[in-house]
């Protein structure tokens, strides 16, 4: 049997609670992203509650700039589930695990896995931008502002 191929990247691979609280950011930026202004002020707020208004206006200045390139240059559209949804697809895990390799100094792997989101001309710009805006959102979760997955009970392979 053949997968729809409008199912692709849209596939749920995680639950929303096995997130880190700066992935969970993220997949809800992506997720409201397109909604055009009214998403974007949506994920302002959030920051906003999340990190004070320097870091938001840095953070979300940052996430402009990755959701812009991947829009305009993207491989092909990202597949997105509705925004509460509690699943997360194949394209949000993407993207969120790319944006926090970025910020956690994997560069390497942060463009490896970037080069499934856009051309290669485009990774070091795209990469350097997913650094900035993860590295709030990261630093956010390590001060105790974003929580980190619970992970108790969950069977790891």
């Amino acid at each position: 049997m053949k997968q729809h191929s409008e199912m692709r990247g849209g596939f749920p691979v995680a639950g929303f609670d096995t997130l880190s609280g700066a992935e969970r950011v993220l997949v809800r930026a992506l997720r409201h992203w397109s909604e055009g202004p009214e998403g974007q002020d949506h994920i302002a707020r959030l920051l906003l509650e999340v990190m004070g208004e320097a870091r938001a206006k840095t953070c979300q200045r940052a996430l402009n700039d990755v959701m812009g390139m991947i829009g305009r240059h993207g491989r092909r559209k990202l597949v997105r589930h509705q925004p509460h949804c509690s699943c997360v697809g194949a394209d949000e895990a993407v993207f969120a695990h790319f944006i926090m390799l970025a910020a956690t100094g994997e560069r390497e792997d942060a463009m490896l896995v970037g080069s499934l989101i856009v051309e290669g001309p485009l990774l070091l710009p795209l990469t350097e931008a997913a650094r900035e805006a993860g590295l709030y959102l990261h630093r956010s979760t390590l001060s105790g502002m974003l929580p980190a997955p619970d992970m108790a009970g969950i069977t790891v392979h």
